[in-house]
């Protein structure tokens, strides 16, 4: 039986379309997956959607099992949980996770997909490319036992990392975003909240993730002397002003960039799969659920991603279920 699908295609700068697909026979190595949800990373996936991916950083920013270029029409995606439907007999039957975009079905390499583990439901693996992205940020920033820390951003990314900051010992980890709103989901992931004007100065380390240069800015005032900030903010083709006058050079801080791209270099031996496998042990923790604000169909995602885009849907992971006929 030849198999099928429907994917998502950003046919061009906002406008999605669904597309029907042909899907090859798994080979030796191959695995089928039935789509169970993915998951649309606001920040990253609504400035793909907009088509503000810079020329030079076209290549940079392919995800994985991409078709198509920017602007497009490209199908761009990479949260994704499915259960196997044919493939190596280890793998058969499994629910597994894959940087695959919004696609009914599909077939990739079976070492293109983890599975999931028995105390991570599938509904909330869809988080799993996103804390990767945090235990990456983490590796980098190296927080130490005592720090007192800021996360400046409360999306997607900024609320995985003070999630995960929230485990450390004796860390004060204060979540800052111009959104009043965001103190709900601090309370949940178990950290304070504040606003950019209120926010708690002389922090050893602030992770910036609110892809604004005010947010920026704000971050080297939460510093202490010597602090860094990590920055993981994605600015797309927008140019970005700061004031390294003023107190910047003779209070020596720093700003260092992190991305997911590469695994950190503070962690020469771990791979792409060890991290993911941490990030996956991780979504163990309910606590993360907080994180998923909203859910529609795939049928609806022509009509979600342009809301998403504008922020008329306000969202940090928007959850897309498929269903079982698919």
């Amino acid at each position: 039986m030849k198999h099928t699908g429907r994917a998502f295609w950003i046919d061009s700068p906002g406008r999605g379309v669904i597309r029907d697909v042909a899907l090859p026979e798994p080979g030796e190595g191959e695995v089928l997956v039935r789509t169970l949800f993915s998951g649309v990373s606001r920040g990253t996936e609504t400035l793909v959607f907009r088509g503000g991916v810079p020329e030079s950083q076209h290549t940079a920013m392919r995800a994985p099992f991409q078709e198509g270029d920017f602007p497009g029409p490209v199908k761009y995606g990479y949260l994704n949980v499915g259960v196997v439907e044919e493939g190596p007999d280890a793998l058969t039957g499994r629910t597994v996770f894959c940087l695959y975009p919004h696609q009914t079905r599909y077939v990739v390499p079976a070492s293109a997909v983890t599975p999931v583990p028995d105390t991570v439901p599938a509904e909330r693996a869809v988080l799993a490319g996103t804390v990767e992205t945090a235990v990456n940020a983490l590796w980098d920033a190296a927080p130490l036992i005592g720090d007192r820390i800021a996360v400046v951003g409360g999306g997607m990314v900024g609320c995985s990392v003070a999630a995960l900051l929230a485990r450390f010992p004796g860390v004060r980890v204060q979540l800052v975003d111009a959104d009043p709103s965001r103190a709900k989901t601090a309370e949940a992931l178990g950290v304070s909240f504040a606003t950019p004007q209120d926010a708690d100065g002389d922090r050893d380390l602030v992770v910036h993730a609110s892809a604004t240069e005010q947010g920026l800015a704000r971050s080297l005032e939460l510093l202490s002397a010597e602090g860094t900030v990590v920055e993981l903010s994605w600015y797309g083709d927008r140019k970005v002003s700061l004031p390294l006058g003023e107190a910047f050079h003779s209070r020596r801080l720093t700003i260092r960039s992190s991305q997911v791209g590469t695994v950190s270099p503070a962690r020469p031996g771990r791979s792409y799969a060890d991290r993911l496998a941490v990030a996956l042990d991780l979504l163990a923790d309910p606590a993360l659920d907080a994180l998923v604000t909203g859910e529609s169909a795939f049928e609806d995602l022509p009509d979600v991603l342009p809301g998403l885009a504008s922020g008329e849907i306000p969202a940090l992971c928007h959850r897309v279920r498929y269903d079982e006929s698919d």
